[in-house]
């Protein structure tokens, strides 16, 4: 079971003074069917460079999919379970397809998780370890 995320977004009121916009469970959380275990929370997004502060409005809402838009980015958690609760049952192509990503395995590998974007990613590890599995080395 994927944990609830508290996420907490601050705007601005009609006097343009700082508030509390959003306090509570992220509500753009996806369980990945086809890898049991491992969970997507989208927490924030932006949909150009710079980005608009405009409004109140919820930047997470919609489709999870694993690429963000031209210009955009993404701030998400994926939990993962340990690995062999989920790596022998996972599906990873109707994983990739199931988030707008069909074309991101890279077939030619030994890891059937192996894939590819034109995306710069962040990862950092909350709690336990991950192995980074690589081409070379």
């Amino acid at each position: 079971m994927p944990h609830r995320i508290r996420r907490v977004v601050t705007g601005h009121d009609k006097d343009g003074k700082s508030v509390f916009v959003m306090d509570g469970k992220a509500p753009n959380l996806l369980e990945m069917a086809s890898m049991p275990g491992v969970a997507l929370t989208d927490l924030w997004r932006t949909r150009t460079s710079p980005a608009s502060n405009a409004g109140n409005a919820d930047a997470a809402t919609g489709r999870i999919k694993l690429e963000p838009p031209a210009d955009g980015t993404i701030l998400r958690i994926v939990e993962f379970p340990p690995d062999r609760r989920w790596r022998d049952s996972a599906d990873a192509s109707k994983a990739f397809a199931s988030i707008g990503a069909g074309g991101a395995p890279d077939h030619a590998s030994a890891d059937a998780m192996m894939h590819a974007t034109a995306t710069v990613d962040y990862i950092i590890v909350l709690k336990g370890e991950i192995w980074a599995i690589l081409d070379k080395g």
